[in-house]
């Protein structure tokens, strides 16, 4: 994993922050961190992501981040707008990030990405055997998630705002199982989000990736430690 001390913004993402948490769910966590800035003046670039499963911890470099969440990765762009009770670690330049969130957002990658990813979820669905007791919970997680990710995405496309936490997961825990029951019924879900998407929305048509590039110039600022001087090659 990271370093200690170079995490700056890490929390608990996923179902939990969803409201689809139950008992036997797993706790999922997500952050990003700082390479020590002289590490990346070398030959090789030091690992962008860390992964682990137990516990189930992702953290991404501070410029990979960045990368992801000016594509509207959805799962990458969570950690800014998570609740505050949900934050494990905040640091200066972390809170410094979720200040500027907004500037990551545009519609065309809102669009892209987030039906992008309920697709995913539909073909999941559609290609799981429900007769199967497990195979037909995969497939309610499949549609909770599908539901989620196209709602996310109007309402962002809408209001420029991203709600993680859900106001009402029980509705979209019981829509998820009716649509686990029909799989195809999803695609009208997906064709309505697809046109409300196509509709003018208060994004802008592209990213402003300043705010993005003049935080991380702070952060390998504040992450830069010379490093100490060599002795002198001997003279032949």
């Amino acid at each position: 994993m990271a370093a200690p001390g170079t995490v700056l913004l890490s929390g608990i993402v996923g179902s939990t922050a969803y409201g689809f948490a139950h008992a036997g769910s797993d706790l999922d966590r997500l952050g990003l961190f700082a390479t020590p800035t002289e590490e990346l003046h070398g030959l090789h670039r030091p690992v962008e992501s860390h992964v682990s499963t137990a516990p189930d911890v992702t953290l991404h470099e501070a410029a990979k981040w960045c990368r992801l969440a000016l594509s509207c990765n959805p799962t990458a762009s969570e950690l800014v707008w998570l609740p505050e009770d949900l934050y494990e670690t905040v640091t200066p330049l972390g809170r410094e990030l979720v200040g500027i969130r907004s500037a990551f957002l545009s519609g065309p990658a809102v669009r892209k990405a987030y039906l992008g990813y309920a697709d995913q979820q539909f073909r999941k669905l559609l290609s799981r055997d429900t007769t199967d007791p497990a195979s037909r919970r995969r497939a309610a997680k499949h549609a909770r998630h599908l539901v989620r990710l196209v709602e996310q995405a109007v309402r962002l496309h809408e209001t420029g705002r991203n709600l993680i936490r859900l106001s009402d997961p029980e509705r979209v825990r019981e829509l998820g199982e009716r649509i686990a029951d029909r799989p195809d019924s999803a695609g009208s879900l997906l064709a309505d989000a697809a046109e409300r998407l196509a509709r003018p929305g208060v994004l802008p048509d592209a990213p402003d990736p300043r705010p993005a590039e003049d935080w991380l110039r702070r952060v390998r600022a504040a992450h830069y430690r010379p490093p100490q001087g060599r002795p002198p090659e001997p003279s032949h």
